[in-house]
């Protein structure tokens, strides 16, 4: 995963925003889950889309600021934990029909590839594992900036988008509509919203 410098112009406000340069963005940080969100958008009936996101997971990011290529990127998401503000729904999708969260309760992705776009732009590529299922996913990201909180915690917060078919990873469900298409798209659309705190 990427990193780069950011200049901000800084006022009174609770987070003092840092402009580090990219040497000192170097090291280990633990995403933080409170102000972390792993979210999902599906096409449901042909007509609107459903949102949803995970509520438990954990993850890691190496950073390099010297050299961006080196960074690195790790992330575990209980797939019990889905909430599309649904519980019927949910259910559904934590059952045999797609998720099987009984017999596959983790999510994982780990990074293979980083690069740098130019300005606040990168993309980080890795292997997403769901159903037991490997394939690689690519993330666009956008670095947001970097902050030390109240509490006195390095912050770095990146947001990303990535679009995926869940059909490549076994997710084949559906079900076909009298008005013709189907119930729920093969296209995802997945969002994140990052804040990792440097380790100690």
């Amino acid at each position: 995963m990427g990193i780069f410098s950011r200049s901000n112009d800084t006022t009174a406000t609770a987070t003092t925003a840092v402009s580090p340069d990219l040497a000192a963005l170097t090291g280990d940080y633990t995403i933080d889950p409170a102000h972390t969100t792993i979210g999902f958008v599906a096409r449901h009936a042909m007509v609107t889309n459903v949102k949803g996101g995970f509520q438990e997971f954990s993850g890691t990011l190496h950073l390099d600021g010297t050299d961006p290529s080196n960074s690195t990127a790790s992330l575990d998401v209980v797939m019990d934990s889905i909430d599309t503000g649904n519980a019927d729904r949910d259910g559904h999708l934590k059952s045999a029909d797609f998720f099987r969260t009984d017999e596959f309760p983790t999510m994982t992705f780990r990074s293979t590839k980083a690069e740098a776009l130019g300005g606040d732009d990168y993309r980080i590529t890795g292997d997403l594992t769901i159903l037991g299922t490997t394939r690689p996913i690519t993330i666009d990201l956008e670095f947001n900036g970097a902050a030390k909180d109240p509490f006195g915690n390095e912050r770095v917060g990146f947001e990303g988008k990535a679009e995926i078919l869940r059909s490549e990873w076994g997710l084949t469900w559906n079900a076909a509509l009298e008005t013709g298409g189907v119930l729920v798209s093969d296209k995802i659309k997945l969002n994140f919203d990052i804040s990792a705190i440097r380790n100690a």
